[in-house]
């Protein structure tokens, strides 16, 4: 009997091509048979990894190639064009992807008649067939402001970058818009080291009064006026023994609070910080997420406008839900300069749908999208201020209560918009029904002691929002430059756990002033950014040579000159032309006068041998150097460990580091000794190295600890290995950070979906690796940010 083969199906009358295959997968069902759906997986084509790739003396042309783990792709795409009757590139309709779909054309030698760019906010059915009937040729004004930004960054890191590596430390790299990032937390630093706190005295009080009800009332009520001295607060207090009080003045106001405006990029990277504890970076990959599965519109906007769809959406579900009293439909407009109003701010692509399938943190962070968006539709929250005044018969001064009351919740119902001082003063309660006239009682008045606060370092969230003031950056550029200036380690991501601080109080009960002496912690912190030791060198070497090139005028100008090139207003390579005559110039100049900048600095002389002990970075990072470089004899050197700073780091703990090695004992009949190294202190024994935790001080650690690093690492590396074969020891089965897979001569396999890694033998392993279709597993793969 002939072997059956399966029919052979036609090959569709149209290709489209999007940016990744979770959106291929989705847009495949709402096109039909008619049309095949493939992902690019962002980028095909970019300036080499290996040279310039920037023709100067050509108008600064970039030279782009195939990217080389895109070649196969690019083979299968372009087969898959020739077929078709037309292809329609669907890559996201920012800059970014309009030079996608540019690329794409040129890369699969596409022909104009037989080639449709469509552009979707959302992916719903509706949005993606309006796409199809509503096709654009490729805007090349939006392709050369990108190309302008790519050629102008790929300049500024080409030309500094060496500079850096020759006058600071090699392997460093410097970018426009990440130096400028840097800038702004290295200043917020200084300020904070540069901050005196102050203390001042607030003076509270608590009354009791009776209504004509009968009932007892507490108010709690503040001295407006602060008292700089200690003497002034406790004069104060001695001058109210024996007052009586009297409530002078019952004012009441009507006031509203507004809704905050739908999300744009950043301002949804900030609350996502604040109230679900998000990084940016995961923010934007949750997000991408969501459109891509269709549950959301586009994430990358600074536009607040919403589609007279969505307000329509927005209107009927709160009637349904809250009542028609609640409904107000708004249309905000954006401020950000060079927004696109056709986009629209981040929705729901469904109003209806309150909630979603997928992971726990889409869930969170679809909950917040949708509450924002209604929110922003509901009607003002009205409310009632009351200011109560209180007079003192012995002083001229007076205390004040105030209360807010809701009269009609409105958006609260739903949703309020949190901010960085969140929690940092109790909300106003309700006040009770008091007269004017009316005398109180008083229970206690209080003077205590409270301190002026230094400028709160950056998070992430806030970094964002200062960026977006200056007008740096654009809403794809947020998360990526945050991520590159931490890769970099130019700033670092801290925690603190704060300190106590002692501070004093004066109470007035009756006649008597008692004096309390307390304490509490301040300082506490999570998750903010700091700078190291090698951000501010960095930031001071550009700032000495380059302070136009890191200057926020400067870095917002060029935002605004891209802008202007997206709206053909301007010729990209002449803005690249007035920036790269005196940038150049500049190079070439500090490459010829500017010495070494190694941020030395002089911490004291060493007792034991008369020598002079500097800080300074040298080729592998901060270190310490006894001994003059141009003296006779060799200086010595000691690697600085994590956790201290060039900034603060004192001669006696300089000195202390010259004392590793340092030999802990014996561990199986081999020595073991903890040293500090270029990455940290360490363990070192029988030739292998053991990081020490954060917690472990490498100047007291003991042999018994040692053993415990020692043994715990040896207890993981075992986990980690699920079989080996003694007939090829290069061959082994490891449990992964994503699952198990196959490691051989340095290369890794994935192993089949419902394999049990345990049960494979070693011819069938050695048949995963063999099959042609099972390519190695890639550690890296680059996405578009």
């Amino acid at each position: 009997m002939p072997p059956i083969y399966p029919l052979i199906q036609p090959m569709p009358q149209n290709l489209v091509i999007v940016e990744s295959p979770a959106k291929a997968k989705t847009i495949e069902g709402y096109l039909g048979k008619d049309f095949k759906v493939l992902s690019s997986y962002g980028h095909v084509m970019d300036l080499s990894k290996n040279q310039l790739s920037v023709d100067i003396e050509n108008g600064f042309e970039p030279q782009y190639e195939i990217a080389p783990d895109k070649n196969k792709l690019v083979t299968e795409l372009r087969k898959a064009a020739r077929d078709a009757d037309m292809v329609w590139l669907a890559s996201d309709e920012d800059r970014e992807g309009e030079a996608i779909s540019y690329h794409l054309f040129k890369a699969l030698g596409l022909k104009k008649e037989k080639t449709k760019r469509i552009v979707f906010h959302e992916i719903t059915k509706d949005a993606i067939l309006k796409a199809i009937e509503n096709p654009r040729d490729i805007d090349l004004n939006l392709v050369a402001a990108q190309q302008a930004r790519r050629v102008l960054d790929r300049l500024v890191g080409y030309e500094l970058s060496p500079l850096l590596w020759k006058k600071v430390k090699p392997s460093l790299s410097a970018g426009r818009v990440q130096s400028v990032a840097v800038r702004l937390i290295v200043e917020r630093e200084e300020e904070i080291k540069q901050f005196q706190t102050n203390s001042f005295y607030k003076v509270t009080a608590q009354f009791t009064a009776t209504t004509s009800d009968g009932q007892t009332h507490t108010l709690n009520a503040e001295l407006p006026e602060r008292f700089e001295a200690e003497a002034e607060a406790v004069a104060f207090l001695n001058q109210l023994i024996g007052a009586s009080y009297h409530i002078a003045d019952v004012e009441k106001k009507p006031s509203k609070k507004s809704p905050a405006p739908p999300f744009t990029t950043s301002t949804l990277q900030q609350e996502a910080s604040r109230k679900l504890g998000f990084s940016v970076a995961n923010t934007m990959r949750v997000a991408q997420s969501l459109y891509e599965s269709g549950k959301i519109t586009y994430m990358r906007t600074d536009s607040v406008n919403l589609s007279d769809l969505a307000l329509n959406m927005a209107a009927k579900v709160i009637a349904e839900n809250y009542g028609k009293e609640y409904v107000k439909t708004r249309k905000y407009a954006t401020k950000t300069k060079g927004a696109q109003e056709a986009h629209e701010a981040i929705r729901p692509t469904y109003m209806q749908n309150q909630s979603i399938s997928g992971t726990a943190e889409e869930k969170r962070l679809y909950d917040l999208i949708w509450k924002r968006t209604v929110a922003s539709q509901m009607a003002d929250a009205k409310l009632e201020r009351t200011v109560i005044t209180i007079d003192i018969s012995t002083s001229d001064k007076h205390f004040a209560a105030t209360g807010e009351v809701v009269l009609f919740d409105g958006f609260l119902k739903l949703y309020l918009e949190s901010s960085e001082d969140d929690g940092q003063e109790s909300e106003a309660g309700i006040l009770p029904p008091l007269k004017k006239g009316q005398l109180l009682d008083a229970q206690q008045i209080t003077a205590t002691q409270r301190f002026t606060r230094q400028p709160a370092r950056y998070n992430e969230a806030s970094l964002v929002k200062k960026l977006e003031e200056l007008g740096i950056g654009r809403p794809s550029t947020y998360a990526p430059t945050i991520s590159t200036i931490q890769k970099r380690e130019y700033v670092k991501k801290e925690d603190r756990p704060g300190e106590k601080r002692p501070y004093r109080q004066y109470i007035l009960q009756g006649s008597k002033i008692k004096e309390k002496n307390l304490s509490e912690m301040v300082g506490q912190e999570k998750g903010k950014l700091v700078p190291t030791d090698i951000g501010i060198l960095v930031n001071r070497f550009l700032m000495e040579y380059f302070e136009s090139i890191i200057d926020y005028q400067f870095t917002a100008n060029v935002e605004k000159e891209f802008d202007e090139i997206a709206m053909g207003r301007k010729k990209w390579n002449k803005m690249i032309g007035d920036f790269y005559k005196p940038f150049h110039k500049n190079i070439s100049d500090t490459t010829t006068n500017a010495g070494k900048f190694s941020g030395e600095r002089l911490l004291g002389v060493d007792p034991a041998s008369g020598k002079n002990v500097y800080v300074k970075v040298g080729r592998f990072g901060p270190m310490i150097q006894i001994g003059d470089t141009d003296s006779d004899e060799k200086p010595r050197f000691a690697g600085m460990r994590k956790d201290q700073s060039m900034e603060t780091i004192t001669l006696e703990e300089a000195l202390k580091l010259f004392e590793f090695p340092r030999l802990l004992g014996d561990f199986e009949n081999k020595e073991v000794v903890v040293s500090v190294g270029r990455f940290g202190p360490y363990v070192r024994h029988d030739g292998q190295f053991y990081s020490l935790a954060k917690t472990d001080d490498p100047a007291s650690v003991g042999i018994d600890r040692a053993i415990e690093l020692i043994e715990e690492k040896r207890n993981k590396k075992a986990e980690a290995v699920i079989k080996s074969f003694t007939e090829d020891p290069e061959l082994r089965i490891l449990n992964g950070r994503f699952g198990p897979y196959i490691t051989y001569k340095g290369k890794n396999f994935k192993i089949p979906k419902g394999t049990d890694p345990a049960g494979l033998s070693l011819e069938a392993c050695r048949g995963i690796i063999a099959d042609p279709e099972n390519t190695p597993k890639k550690r890296f793969i680059k996405k578009k940010s």
